[in-house]
């Protein structure tokens, strides 16, 4: 589910009168759906579960397996007890959800993680060893060596690793659209160093900073007083420089995760990176500022035509007023990472900029697990 694009905005009157948050939502449309193999054509099924169902992240997993046409034999949400026995729908039919701590993973092959990253360091490896290979979309896992962190533009041959522990991470959302944009330029011209400013939504937080947007908004517009507690400041027509928990070298935690995820799934970690993450009132679709030194000279002219020709790109970049991605209008509730603005650095002689925008539930974590889904059915379940 998704708010309107109308409200996917840093102010916008019309939530005023949009009564409950439940009247503020409505159900979004795929409108470009890159498929890395056919799914429809194929024979084999498989037992599917995916933990934390009732989540932002696990309801848009549950609609882009449907959408994806991805062949689920029998299909199993799962969530904490707090969660369990609400009902969510797949294919037309309504299935309670599940207490993950009484679930059995031997009746899965397939568990999309996106619970949290306690919950998979408590599941995931109870789910491995019974059989079922884990997709976990938190951070549990992403640093560690014998575990692939996979984004299938990039490094799909990394999913081969899963048979060590049976378990795949999927990255972080600000680092999915960033390597996805970057890495054809990287294959041509190589990267030294990356630069990039994100401008994130609220909802890679969860739900309940949607709901705080929204509810902050409304009372601005209303003259009463603002209530913050999912964040450390109002977000409501405001910006913080700041997610995650801050490290002692400064830098936050998710600045860091930018860092570490590059470089391992860039598979050089000579790459330099650079990052300040920043959290905006926008409910879908995080924004980058992207500046990178080449290690050769890449013109804007070359840059573009390679990134036309990228999996899962689309090029928004004409030199007028609106000729450029925004979250709102173009990214949210589609599948792509849109980039725009390129041109070449005028005080770097290898400097490149651009502007990558991308729907942070979709292809910063939904979309992203599920593409990993359909290669390993593909070349290594099959």
């Amino acid at each position: 589910m998704r708010f309107a694009h109308g409200l996917n905005v840093i102010a916008c009157a019309a939530i005023v009168n949009c009564g409950n948050r439940a009247g503020a939502v409505l159900p979004y449309l795929v409108l470009f759906t890159p498929k890395f193999f056919d799914m429809s054509g194929m024979s084999k099924t498989y037992d599917v579960c995916v933990l934390g169902a009732t989540g932002a992240v696990g309801e848009t997993m549950i609609s882009i397996l449907q959408e994806r046409s991805f062949p689920v034999r029998n299909f199993y949400p799962l969530a904490s007890s707090r969660s369990a026995g609400t009902k969510v729908e797949f294919r037309g039919r309504d299935y309670t959800v599940l207490d993950v701590a009484k679930f059995d993973f031997s009746q899965c092959q397939i568990g999309l993680f996106s619970a949290g990253a306690s919950v998979s360091a408590e599941y995931a490896p109870k789910a491995a060893a019974a059989g079922c290979v884990v997709i976990d979309n938190t951070s549990q896992f992403r640093q560690d060596k014998d575990i692939p962190l996979v984004v299938p533009e990039v490094n799909p041959h990394a999913i081969a690793q899963y048979k060590q522990r049976g378990i795949i991470a999927n990255p972080n959302c600000s680092t999915i659209q960033m390597v996805v944009a970057l890495k054809p330029l990287y294959d041509e011209a190589g990267i030294e160093r990356i630069n990039v400013a994100t401008y994130q939504s609220v909802s890679g937080t969860g739900k309940e900073a949607i709901e705080e947007l929204s509810e902050q908004t409304r009372a601005i517009f209303t003259h009463r007083d603002v209530v913050h507690d999912v964040y450390p400041k109002q977000i409501a027509f405001n910006v913080l420089p700041h997610i995650d928990v801050f490290m002692d070298n400064g830098y936050t935690k998710e600045e860091m995760k930018m860092v570490w995820e590059t470089q391992k799934i860039m598979e050089d970690d000579s790459i330099l990176v650079n990052p300040t993450t920043a959290r905006v009132p926008v409910f879908y679709g995080h924004s980058e500022a992207v500046h990178i030194e080449t290690t050769h000279k890449l013109s804007a002219a070359q840059a573009r035509a390679l990134l036309e020709k990228a999996p899962g790109v689309v090029v928004m970049d004409e030199r007028k007023p609106g000729g450029y991605p925004t979250p709102a209008l173009e990214a949210a509730g589609k599948d792509p990472v849109y980039v725009g603005r390129i041109r070449e650095d005028i005080s770097h002689p290898r400097g490149l900029d651009m502007w990558v925008v991308s729907d942070n539930i979709r292809k910063g974590a939904a979309l992203n697990s599920i593409q990993i889904a359909e290669i390993l059915i593909e070349k290594y379940l099959s």
